[in-house]
C-alpha cells in the first residue's frame, strides 16, 4: 500500500496526523527520540517508526514503505533530517513539501542573531544573569562563558540532555529539567527566582513558546536573544495546514495505479 511519509516529532505533526486520518489516508510517522511526551492518533491508517535515520535508512524506508509524497514537520532547527529528505525526494522524485510554523514578528526590543556562533563570540552574555532555553545540543558552546557570565539553562528532563549540560560546565543549581509547555506564569516566576536579565532563545514560533517568553521580558523588563531558524532551500513550503491536505490528496490521486 502506497503512503505519505510524515517526519513528525512536534506538535505541529500531531495536528497533520489527525488531518490525515480524518481523509483516511495511509502515513508513516517517523520520530527520532525513542521517548516522547507527544501522542498521536491511534488508526489504522498510521504507522510510527522511531529511531534515527540517515540516508540509507531513508532510501530504504521510500522502497520498502512505497513512499509517495514526504511531508516534512519537524522542528524548524532538525536541519538535518530535513536536508535528507530533500536529497532523497529529489533522487526518487518523490514531492516533498515543508510545514513551517510560522515565524513571529521582528520588535525592536529584541536582539535577533543568525546563530549561536555569533553569541558565543560576542560580548552578549558578559556580567549577565542568563537563562538559556534553547535545548541541550548547543550547550556545550557556552562553556567558555562559565567563568564570565552566570549561566542558567532550562533542559528536557531526559538524561542526555543532563550529561551533555553538566559536561558544558552547567552546575545542578543552574539546570531544570521541564518538559514544554511552558505558562507565563512559571516563565515569570523562573526569571523572578534566578533573578534573570538575559534570555536566549531560538525563533520557534508561538508553537514554541516564543510568545510568552517576548511577554514575560516585556513586564520584567527582561532582555531577549532570539537566535534565527537555520537557513534551508526547501522546495516547497508552507504554514497552512489546508495546503498540506491537498498537497497528500494530490498525491495520492497522481499514484491511482489505472
Amino acid at each position: 500500500m502506497k503512503k505519505i511519509w510524515l517526519i513528525g516529532g512536534t506538535k505541529d505533526s500531531v495536528k497533520i496526523a489527525e488531518s490525515i486520518v480524518s481523509e483516511e489516508l495511509t502515513c508513516i510517522i517517523t520520530l527520532a527520540a525513542k521517548n516522547t511526551n507527544i501522542s498521536y492518533p491511534i488508526s489504522s491508517y498510521l504507522t510510527i517508526k522511531r529511531g534515527i535515520l540517515n540516508l540509507e535508512k531513508i532510501r530504504l524506508l521510500c522502497q520498502q514503505e512505497k513512499i509517495i509524497a514526504i511531508v516534512d514537520a519537524s522542528h524548524p532547527y532538525a536541519v538535518q533530517i530535513s536536508q535528507q529528505a530533500i536529497t532523497i525526494s529529489r533522487e526518487n522524485h518523490i514531492p516533498y513539501l515543508r510545514y513551517e510554523r510560522a515565524s513571529l514578528s521582528p520588535s525592536s526590543e529584541i536582539i535577533t542573531l543568525d546563530n549561536f556562533e555569533t553569541l558565543v563570540r560576542g560580548n552578549y552574555l558578559r556580567g549577565e544573569r542568563t537563562l538559556l532555553t534553547i535545548g541541550y545540543k548547543a550547550l556545550p558552546l557556552f562553556k567558555m562563558w562559565q567563568n564570565d557570565a552566570i549561566l542558567f539553562a532550562r533542559i528536557l528532563p531526559k538524561r542526555e540532555s543532563l550529561e551533555v549540560a553538566i559536561k558544558a560546565g552547567f552546575s545542578h543549581k543552574r539546570l531544570i529539567a521541564l518538559r514544554p509547555p511552558i505558562s507565563a506564569e512559571l516563565e515569570e516566576a523562573l526569571w523572578r527566582q534566578w533573578n534573570i536579565s538575559l534570555v536566549v532563545s531560538k525563533a520557534s514560533g508561538k508553537q514554541g513558546g516564543e510568545s510568552i517568553k517576548r511577554l514575560v521580558a516585556i513586564k520584567l523588563g527582561v532582555k531577549i536573544i532570539i537566535i534565527k531558524r537555520p537557513l534551508i532551500n526547501y522546495p516547497k513550503q508552507t504554514n497552512k495546514m489546508s495546503d498540506i491536505m491537498k498537497f497528500c490528496c494530490q498525491s495520492l490521486l497522481n499514484n491511482i495505479d489505472i
